[in-house]
C-alpha cells in the first residue's frame, strides 16, 4: 500500500501541507510535494544509518516543520517513533531514551545541549542528528545529510510496524511507561470516527500544545492523512494562537483545558480583535474540561464546534460528546466512539449493569485502537487487562441514556471515613466560582478519617476570596462529606507538558512520613 503522504503529493502536489509561522520570523511553508521530498530525504538518511522496521528513534523539539518531517519519515521506513518531552529533566530524558532502547536521536538544535549532558547515560544511542541549527561536537547535522539524500521514497519491505509509535505516558502517578503501538491502527475505525465528528479534507488544523503529546500529535496525523493543511504554533501563546486562527482561517484543533482557559481569560478588548468564527471542530481532551470552562468557550467560539473525547495514550479515542449534548449533559464525556466497547467492573470484579452516580466501576475498553503493550513492562499491561478489555484506571458511571461520566482516576480517589470521594466532581464545583481559574483536589492524611479533602486553588488575577466564601459556595453544591476541609492558594498548578495537573507533586509534602499515597 502506498504511503498516504506519497498519494497526496501525487494528487494535490501544490496544496499547502504545513505552515510553520513563528511570529517575528520568516514563515516556512511546504506543499505536499515539498513535504514528500523532505520526508523521503530524511527517511533515506535514517535508512543509511541502519534504521529499520522496529528501530527506536527519539525525536525532540518544539512544534516545527522539522518535527512534521520526522513523523512522516519514521512512518515511511517503519521505524518506531519515540516523542520526547523537551521539558523533561536530564534524569527523566535519559530514562526515556535508554529505557526505549533508542539507537538514533533527532533533536532540534535548541535542545541539543540536553543530549550533550546525558550522553554518557544513553550508551545504546549511536547517532544524534541535529536539525534547524549547528550540531555540537559529536553530533551530526541532519540538514547537511538531507541535502544530498535521494528524494525518492525509500525502498523497503512492507511491515506491520509502519506508523509504529511509542509514547511515554506523562508519569502523573509514577515513572513513565512506554505505550507501544505497532501500527497506525484500524483504517475502518479511523474513517468511522472522522465521519462521526465530520472532518473534511479542506479543514485547516491548528496545533494547540506540543506535538510530542498523543492528542495534538495524533490529531495532526489525522489531518495529514486526510490531506488537510496543518498550521504550527511553535510554543503556545494565547493571543498569538488567536492570530494564527484568524490569519489562516483554521477550522479544527485539539486542546487540553489549560490553553483554552488562557484564551478565554484574555481581556475582552484583546479577544474582540480576532475573528474566531472559522473554528468548526474543537476537540476537548487531555484532561477534563470543567463545565464552567465549556460555558466560557461557547461564549467566545461557535457553540456547535465543541466536541469532547475521552481517551488516553494507551486506549485511543473511546467516547465522543457531541456539541448538541454539551450543555444538557454537564460532566459527561459522551457515548462510545465507533467500534469501541465500554465495560465497567466493580471492586469485586463483576460487570456493573446499573446506572447512575452510585453505580460506579473501573472503565475498561475493547477497541482496535487499544495499544499493543507497555514496552518491557508486559506485567503492567496484563494487570490492566480483563476479558479482552483494557483500562488505564479511570472510574466512571453511565446514565439512563448511555452517556458516560468519568468520576476520577482510581489512584486519585479519596477514601475518607470509608466513603469514596471523587476529586473531579469537587474541582468542577470550585471552578464554577467566578473568581476561581482552576483547582486541584486530593486527599491528605488524617488520623481520624484516614484522608480528608484538600483543595489547592488558583484565582483570577487580582481576585480576593476567603476560605469561608469558597466553602460556602461548595456547600451549596456538594454533600458535606465531600467538602474540602482545607485550602491553599497558588499562582499556578504544576502540570505535565500536555496540561495534566501533577497531583503527585502536590500530594508529596503532605504525605511525607505517612507512607505512600502518591
Amino acid at each position: 500500500m502506498a504511503d498516504l503522504l506519497t498519494v497526496h503529493a501525487l494528487n494535490q502536489p501544490d496544496k499547502i501541507a504545513v505552515v510553520d509561522d513563528r511570529r517575528g520570523t520568516d514563515i516556512r511553508i511546504q506543499s505536499y510535494s515539498e513535504l514528500e521530498q523532505s520526508a523521503n530525504r530524511l527517511a533515506n538518511v535514517l535508512a543509511g544509518l541502519g534504521v529499520r522496521s522496529g528501530t527506536k528513534v527519539v525525536w525532540c523539539g518544539q512544534n516545527s516543520l522539522g518535527i512534521v518531517t520526522m513523523v512522516n519519515a519514521a512512518r515511511k521506513i517503519g521505524a518506531t517513533a519515540v516523542p520526547l518531552n523537551y521539558r523533561l529533566s536530564d534524569d527523566e530524558a535519559a530514562y526515556v531514551t535508554d529505557h526505549s532502547d533508542t539507537e538514533v536521536v533527532y533533536v532540534d538544535a535548541e535542545f541539543a545541549d540536553l543530549f550533550q549532558r546525558i550522553r554518557s547515560e544513553i550508551p545504546k544511542v549511536t547517532t544524534i542528528l541535529v536539525f534547524d541549527g549547528p550540531a555540537p561536537l559529536g553530533m551530526v547535522s541532519v540538514d547537511d545529510l538531507m541535502m544530498t539524500a535521494s528524494v525518492e521514497p525509500p525502498v523497503l519491505e512492507a511491515t506491520e510496524e509502519a506508523g509504529a509509535t511509542m509514547i511515554y505516558t506523562s508519569g502523573t502517578t509514577g515513572k513513565p511507561k512506554g505505550a507501544l503501538r505497532k501500527s497506525a491502527g484500524s483504517p475502518e475505525q479511523v474513517a468511522a470516527l472522522l465521519a462521526h465528528i465530520g472532518y473534511q479534507p479542506d479543514d485547516i488544523y491548528l496545533t494547540t500544545g506540543p506535538l510530542y503529546h498523543s492528542g495534538p500529535g495524533g490529531f495532526m496525523n489525522i489531518a495529514m492523512a486526510m490531506g488537510q493543511t496543518v498550521v504550527l504554533q511553535r510554543k503556545f501563546d494565547p493571543e498569538d494562537w488567536l492570530r494564527l486562527l484568524e490569519t489562516y482561517r483554521c477550522t479544527s484543533t485539539f486542546s487540553a483545558p489549560t490553553p483554552i482557559r488562557m484564551i478565554t481569560n484574555l481581556p475582552g478588548e484583546t479577544k474582540d480583535r480576532y475573528d474566531t468564527s472559522s473554528m468548526r471542530v474543537m476537540i476537548a481532551n487531555a484532561a477534563p474540561w470543567s463545565f464552567a470552562l465549556k460555558q466560557r468557550y461557547v461564549e467566545d467560539f461557535p457553540p456547535d464546534s465543541l466536541f469532547e473525547v475521552y481517551g488516553s495514550t494507551e486506549l485511543g479515542v473511546n467516547t465522543v460528546l457531541r456539541p448538541e449534548d454539551q450543555m444538557r449533559k454537564p460532566g459527561s464525556c459522551g457515548k462510545p466512539a465507533p467500534m469501541v466497547e465500554v465495560r465497567l467492573y466493580d471492586v469485586d470484579g463483576y460487570v456493573v449493569t446499573a446506572t447512575g452516580p452510585d453505580a460506579t466501576g473501573e472503565l475498561f475498553v475493547r477497541s482496535p485502537s487499544v495499544f499493543s503493550d507497555y514496552y518491557k513492562q508486559h506485567d503492567k499491561f496484563e494487570e490492566d487487562h480483563r476479558d479482552g478489555f483494557q483500562t488505564v484506571g479511570d472510574i466512571a458511571y453511565l446514565d439512563d441514556e448511555g452517556f458516560i461520566y468519568i468520576c476520577d482516576r482510581k489512584k486519585d480517589m479519596i477514601i475518607s471515613g470509608g466513603m469514596n470521594i471523587y476529586p473531579a466532581e469537587i474541582e468542577a464545583v470550585l471552578e464554577a466560582h467566578p473568581l476561581v481559574v482552576e483547582a486541584a483536589v486530593f486527599g491528605i492524611p488524617s488520623e481520624d478519617w484516614g484522608e480528608i479533602v484538600h483543595a489547592e486553588v488558583v484565582l483570577v488575577s487580582g481576585g480576593l476570596l476567603t476560605e469561608e466564601d469558597l466553602s460556602a459556595h461548595a456547600r451549596a453544591h456538594l454533600a458535606s462529606y465531600k467538602l474540602p476541609r482545607s485550602f491553599a492558594w497558588r499562582d499556578e498548578l504544576p502540570k505535565t507538558g500536555s496540561g495534566k495537573v501533577l497531583k503527585r507533586e502536590l500530594r508529596q509534602p503532605y504525605w511525607q512520613g505517612h507512607g505512600t499515597n502518591l
